[in-house]
C-alpha cells in the first residue's frame, strides 16, 4: 500500500507541473509567428504530454522504489522544473531563445537521469527514451522557430500583455 501512494505522490507532483505548464498555452502570439511546415497542429501536444508525464512520473517512481538513486531522483526534478520553466519562457514571457536554452539543459537533464538511472532501474531509464525523442524534437522546432522569426529579438521578453 505505501509503495501505490509513493506512485500516486509521483503521479500528483507531475500532474501540478503539467498543471502550472498548461497555463502557458499556444495564444495569437505563437499562431502569428513563422513555423517550419513540420509543425504538429496544437491538437497532438495535449494527448502526447500526457502520455509523457505519465512515463516521467512512473519512472521517477521507479527509481525512487529501487533505492540509492539519488542522483538519478535530483535530474528528474531539475528535469520537471525545466520543463515547467519552457512553457513559461516560450509561451508566456515569449523568449523562444531563452526557451532554446532551457530546453538544451531539459534535454542534458533526460540523458542524465536515463545514465544515472541505467544501474538502478532500467524501465525507468527506458520509460525515458519517448520523452528524450519527443523533447528532441520539440528542442530542434524552438530553434526552427527562433531562426524563423527574427535576429535574436526573441531572447528577451517582447510582450508583457
Amino acid at each position: 500500500m505505501r509503495q501505490f501512494a509513493l506512485l500516486v505522490l509521483f503521479l500528483v507532483v507531475t500532474a501540478a507541473v503539467a498543471a502550472v505548464a498548461a497555463q502557458f498555452a499556444p495564444g495569437v502570439w505563437y499562431a502569428a509567428l513563422t513555423k517550419p511546415s513540420w509543425t504538429p497542429p496544437n491538437s497532438i501536444f495535449a494527448p502526447v504530454w500526457t502520455v509523457l508525464y505519465a512515463a516521467i512520473a512512473v519512472a521517477g517512481w521507479l527509481v525512487w522504489r529501487a533505492r540509492n538513486g539519488e542522483a538519478a531522483l535530483v535530474l528528474w526534478v531539475t528535469g520537471l522544473i525545466l520543463n515547467g520553466l519552457w512553457s513559461w519562457l516560450f509561451f508566456g514571457l515569449h523568449a523562444i531563445g531563452w526557451a532554446l536554452l532551457d530546453i538544451g539543459l531539459l534535454w542534458v537533464s533526460i540523458i542524465g537521469f536515463m545514465l544515472a538511472a541505467w544501474s538502478r532501474s532500467r524501465p525507468a531509464a527506458l520509460l525515458f527514451l519517448p520523452y528524450l525523442a519527443w523533447v528532441s524534437y520539440a528542442a530542434v522546432l524552438n530553434g526552427a522557430i527562433w531562426r524563423l522569426n527574427g535576429d535574436g529579438r526573441h531572447w528577451v521578453v517582447l510582450e508583457w500583455a
